[in-house]
């Protein structure tokens, strides 16, 4: 696609209601974006346009340099690809309604690379958070590149773990890239810049509208080769991710938790739907033919508690992986006051539980 053509689409893109579908009309349409731009307003009249959108091109068209419009995105860092273009990602191209164009900021190579998605609950328990972190340790260990939607919770969790392990990580937003949302995340963004890549298929200043996010969990998935649900409620934008990852004949994986926990309700439905099991990063690997599945080094969270003592494992066996105070702890396992707060430091030190404000804990392994 010529810079011209290019600069017309995105300036198309900017009008209200010209979304996808609308943007693939409207080049078989007129022959072209440049063509649909230029066109006078009886032949955009006649069209399937919108009378609202008629008026905003003839707006724009007067308004509107095409080629400056590019250049200032140019300018903002944020390159532009279409899906006629050959450096558009290959998986997200070969599934139904791939958007027409994505925004990005960072390497579009990434993209291209072998990955997987890690999606989960936004109100992420701290297990389900330490579970996220060491899958995508895991598997940017390997050599894969994790995609996540950075929204708070499993997302956050995710694109963390894989940054640092040093590895690659893709964020795909549910809002425009200039604007950073959650606003904690502005710092990991930042990061994810530097070693991977962030993207959306929205114009840059929009804003993260709820409905903008069922319909980026399918870019998630998209690029993936298969789909890791950490946590998911009943009800739960991870469980739409994989809808959309089962449509694209993606894999579906589902990490189980606690029988009684909310956050886990999703995830177990999706193992007694077929979704694939995962205690471990093998459990996904072995899947694959072509990825390495070579054992990795470091001990395992199962070795540390094997070697507790006899009062450790007491306290283990009275914790579970909801939030869990000291003094009943306390008056469950009858431990001395004094050990108890060294045991819990030891425990806390390993990585095993973790001490939350207020003098609680809740077991993360």
């Amino acid at each position: 696609m010529d810079i011209k053509e290019k600069a017309a689409l995105c300036v198309l893109h900017t009008i209200n209601g010209m979304g996808n579908r609308t943007l693939w009309k409207v080049k078989e349409y007129f022959g072209g974006f440049s063509l649909c731009l230029q066109a006078d307003a009886g032949k955009l009249h006649s069209s399937f346009l919108s009378s609202g959108i008629v008026a905003d091109i003839l707006s724009l068209r007067k308004n509107c340099e095409p080629i400056k419009y590019l250049e200032k995105l140019n300018n903002k860092n944020i390159s532009v690809i279409c899906i006629e273009e050959g450096g558009y990602p290959a998986m997200l191209k070969n599934t139904h309604d791939p958007p027409y164009l994505l925004y990005f900021r960072g390497s579009i190579k990434y993209a291209g690379k072998k990955s997987f998605a890690i999606v989960g609950s936004r109100l992420a328990t701290e297990y389900g958070k330490n579970v996220a972190r060491k899958m995508a340790e895991d598997l940017v260990q390997r050599g894969l590149v994790v995609v996540s939607g950075m929204a708070r919770g499993i997302d956050s969790a995710a694109h963390s773990g894989a940054l640092n392990a040093g590895g690659k990580t893709i964020a795909v937003l549910g809002s425009g890239l200039n604007v950073i949302y959650p606003r904690e995340n502005r710092q990991m963004y930042s990061q994810i810049l530097d070693n991977g890549l962030v993207l959306s298929e929205f114009t840059p200043d929009t804003a993260p509208e709820p409905g903008n996010f069922p319909r980026r969990n399918r870019i998630i998935s998209g690029l993936s080769r298969g789909v890791i649900v950490v946590e998911a409620k009943a009800r739960s934008g991870a469980l739409i991710t994989a809808d959309f990852a089962l449509e694209q004949g993606r894999d579906v994986f589902a990490i189980p938790g606690p029988i009684f926990s909310k956050n886990s309700e999703g995830t177990h439905h999706l193992i007694k739907q077929g979704a694939k099991l995962v205690t471990g990063i093998d459990d996904i690997l072995n899947e694959y033919y072509d990825i390495n599945t070579t054992e990795l080094s470091g001990e395992l969270f199962q070795d540390k508690l094997m070697l507790l003592d006899r009062d450790e494992s007491l306290i283990i066996q009275y914790m579970g992986y909801e939030a869990c105070h000291f003094d009943e702890l306390l008056e469950k396992t009858s431990i001395e006051i004094g050990l108890l707060s060294t045991l819990m430091l030891k425990l806390e030190f390993e990585g095993i539980v973790k001490g939350l404000p207020g003098n609680y804990y809740v077991r993360i392994t």
